[in-house]
Order: structure tokens, then sequence, then C-alpha cells
């Protein structure tokens, strides 16, 4: 079962860069009614507490445009429109514990933003119809006082062969969380990057959904000797190739994060903390700039002296 950190950020920045392909592989009609060119992330989505619940970051929302106003929210004449798209990722193997957080969630971003909200549910681990529209139900004893519905995608319900053939490259990735036939794990995986290697994408794109089809391949020991042997013929030879980038990249991005904790630990034993603005800062170095500053917080006195003092609290 896929469950952890990890599995969330990468499932996040993959669909931060493919939102438009997933919901035009999932809920087309919805993605018909969208303006696809107007979207804005809200970071760090946090919903403050009260003082019967804790703080929750929300997995994904993102701020959209839309085509037509949505009746009850929008005035006519009122332009941009505007809507939420808010998805939570879900590793869990069974809903219970997602379904009673979603009206908590869609309400309090309807308080905070004041805009329609479309709240969607990725199961990674539940099967469910594959794609559709799940109710969450609270009653007093018979009386049903609320009901609250949502969109899902249960990729474990989906059939990936299906979706490795098509034209929506992202499907063609997600086809390794998908329900596999036992036999064919490793040949759906080598084809799967086989026609990821030959995909007109730029290659951070490309990199993310082989990584994608990478990490979540369910292959055991001998289906790996399989999958293996495959990539190592003729046929494999630009998946070969681009493995090779994408363990390089891989390295670097390991290299890279390494540097940064190295100069947040530092200028946390050095000067008592790191801003919000100067965590971004870091984060935005390359590696032989953040090797660079690490020696100059060895030698400073002060932040001043790093050249950081603008980016105190």
């Amino acid at each position: 079962m896929l469950a952890g950190m990890e599995h969330d950020q990468r499932f996040k920045a993959l669909l931060r860069t493919f939102f438009a392909e997933f919901l035009l592989l999932f809920f087309a009609e919805w993605a018909a009614r969208f303006d696809l060119t107007k979207i804005e992330w809200l970071d760090k989505e946090l919903l403050a507490g009260d003082s019967e619940s804790s703080p929750h970051l929300l997995d994904m929302v993102a701020r959209v445009g839309v085509r037509h106003p949505v009746e009850g929210y929008h005035a006519e004449a009122e332009t941009p429109w505007l809507v939420l798209v808010h998805i939570e990722i879900e590793s869990a193997d069974q809903t219970t514990r997602i379904k009673p957080r979603m009206p908590r969630y869609y309400h309090r971003l309807r308080a905070e933003h004041e805009l329609p909200v479309l709240p969607i549910v990725i199961y990674l681990n539940v099967h469910l119809e594959g794609i559709g529209e799940d109710v969450y139900r609270e009653r007093f004893w018979e009386f049903e006082v609320c009901t609250f519905r949502y969109l899902y995608v249960g990729l474990a319900g989906l059939e990936a062969v299906e979706y490795l053939h098509g034209d929506n490259w992202l499907g063609v990735a997600l086809t390794a969380l998908m329900r596999i036939p036992p036999d064919r794990v490793a040949w759906l995986g080598t084809e799967a990057l086989r026609r990821l290697s030959q995909a007109p994408l730029s290659g951070q794109k490309r990199y993310l959904l082989a990584e994608c089809v990478q990490a979540y391949l369910p292959l055991d020991e001998t289906q790996r000797q399989v999958y293996d042997r495959i990539l190592q013929s003729e046929p494999y030879a630009e998946v070969r190739a681009m493995n090779k980038t994408i363990f390089d990249e891989g390295l670097e991005k390991g290299q890279l994060l390494g540097a940064q904790r190295i100069a947040f630990a530092l200028l946390e034993e050095r000067f008592g903390g790191v801003s919000s603005a100067l965590r971004k800062h870091l984060e935005s170095l390359s590696l032989d700039e953040l090797s660079s500053l690490t020696r100059r917080i060895y030698r400073a006195a002060s932040l001043e002296e790093v050249g950081l003092g603008g980016l105190k609290d």
C-alpha cells in the first residue's frame, strides 16, 4: 500500500504540472467549463483550527477561471469568474478517514474565499467505481441532517491497459497505480516508459511522468527481473537513455536538498532561526550558490555579513 510524505509530495508536484491534463482525463465535462489558462495555486492552504479542532494543511487548492458564472455565486456582469478546485490525495485503503473531513474543508474554504468550491478526492489505494461521485451523510438517528457530495478518482479501480495507449500523457504515467493484470506488470511498466520517452514534452515534464511510473509500479522480485530484462532489449534504448537522465537529475536534486538542509542548520545555529523569506530565498539557489553561501555563513558574524540581512523576520 502506498503511503507517506514522499508519495504525497511526488503526487502533488505531478498534479500541479499536469492539472489541466488531470481534469481532461477524468472530468472532461467539468474541464470544458474551466478556463485552464487561469490557474493560481493557493500554497500551503492552512485552515485555522477552532477551539475543538487543530489546524489542517489542505493538500491542493487551485483558484481557476471559469467560462460561465456559477449560478447562485457569480453575478452575471461580474468578470472574471473564479472558482476553487480542492483536491485531497488519500493513500489509505478505505474512505472512512477522509469522508467526514471533506464537508468541513468545503465550508471553511467557502467562508474564507467566498467562491464556489469543487471538491475532489484522489484515492491511491481504493477502487470504488474508478471515477464517480461519493456521498457523506450525517444523521440524527433516522433524520438525515446533512448530505455532502464530492467527485473522486479511485485509481486502483481503473484498467491500466485502457489508459496506456491513450493520448493523455498523465494517464500513461498513472497506469502504474491502476489495475494491472498480474502477469503484465513488467510489460506495462516498460511500455509506459517507452511511450513517455517518445512523448513531445519538456525534459522536466517527462522526468515527472517517468518518475511516477518507476515509483509506483508494483514489481515483486520476479517481475523486477523481467522488467530489467525487457529494458535491456534494443526497442528500449530510448528508455535507458531517459532513465540515465532521470538518475542524474535525481542525484543532483538529492545533493541540492542536502545543501539546503546544511544551510538551514547553520543559519539556525549561528543566527537563531530562518525566516520564511530567507527559506524561500535559499530554496531558489543553485547547488554552487548554496556551497558559496555556506562558506560565507561559517566566516560571518551576522546575517548582514552573509549578505542576507534584508531577509530577516
